[in-house]
């Protein structure tokens, strides 16, 4: 009967998690549609004159292993820039079509430019952020094959996201770009949780709950995870592969971020690790507070302004022409 409790306990959390968000995903879409301080900065008027679009080209078996891949009309460069951008959606939503204006927008500056679906969350599978990771790693080969057959060769990479893509980008400039088929050279977020202590996760109540921290990041991590593993070394191995801080070193790629001071979907209390670990490794990064604003960083346009500036600034410095 205790392991059938358990059971039940650990059924009712992933159920819990990807409610959450989803509606973490609805709220931040609404936002998008009423409140878009950047919109003029980014929009494009796409034609063939700028770039073309090819769709949900596969990458996995899988139904959700697709990208759409966007290429510049200039295709006379020896050597062309890949910027790969990831969705937002809390690993249980979301949509690489979701992006289709920042991707034109990276076009029209003369870069390829991929918007890459994973695996998300659901009642019927196990997908964790660790396979989403992996989805994501598995993708970048058959990206840069795909542009080669284009005629576009690929150089250099940058990879970005929002909210859970911005994690998600995090562990692929952190973690996998030893193994990367594409030179990263910069990773640019905002609002990615870059951290899962339960002591930080405090809207969720995770501080005042260890069976409840275990759960969700059982499911979170892929690995079974247990209350009296919080706090120990065992704990730190079962979550580093969704842990993108932990994987930063020396050598780590310059990197710029944005997080709202009043986040409560992917808690503010997670971001000091990541400063803390690109400072101790001197690891080039800019960093933008959002003090007025939550997950939607909707109260600092002046500030979003600058994070635009800021990507435009990154681009030129690390992915200009090969």
């Amino acid at each position: 009967m205790k392991n059938e409790g358990k059971g039940r306990k650990k059924v009712l959390w992933g159920f819990i998690y990807v409610v959450s968000f989803i509606v973490v995903f609805a709220a931040s879409a609404i936002i998008k549609m009423t409140y878009d301080p950047v919109s003029e900065k980014m929009q494009v008027n796409w034609n063939d004159s700028v770039g073309r679009v090819y769709t949900d080209i596969a990458y996995g078996e899988k139904e959700q292993n697709k990208f759409d891949l966007y290429v510049p009309a200039d295709n006379t460069k020896k050597s062309y820039s890949l910027v790969v951008y990831l969705h937002a959606g809390g690993f249980a939503a979301g949509d690489k079509s979701d992006d289709a204006n920042m991707l034109k927008w990276l076009t029209s500056k003369g870069y390829v430019a991929a918007g890459i679906n994973y695996t998300l969350r659901n009642e019927s599978n196990q997908a964790s952020v660790y396979t989403m990771s992996q989805d994501i790693k598995n993708s970048i080969p058959v990206v840069k094959a795909e542009a080669e057959k284009l005629g576009y060769n690929l150089g250099r990479l940058a990879i970005s996201g929002g909210s859970a893509g911005g994690t998600l980008a995090l562990l692929y400039a952190y973690r996998d770009a030893d193994t990367s088929p594409i030179p990263v050279k910069m990773v640019f977020e905002m609002v990615g949780p870059p951290s899962f202590y339960p002591e930080d996760w405090t809207p969720y109540g995770l501080d005042q709950s260890p069976e409840a921290a275990a759960d969700l990041f059982s499911i979170m991590s892929g690995n079974t995870i247990t209350t009296d593993m919080i706090g120990t070394a065992s704990y730190d191995e079962a979550v580093k592969n969704i842990s993108p801080y932990m994987w930063i070193d020396e050598n780590s790629v310059p990197t710029l971020v944005g997080y709202g001071k009043y986040d409560k979907v992917a808690p503010f209390g997670t971001v000091k690790h990541l400063i803390n670990a690109l400072e101790e490794n001197k690891v080039p990064y800019d960093y933008i507070e959002f003090p007025h604003s939550g997950h939607g960083l909707q109260n600092d346009t002046k500030l979003y302004l600058k994070y635009i500036e800021k990507i435009n600034e990154y681009l030129e410095q690390y992915m200009g022409s090969e």
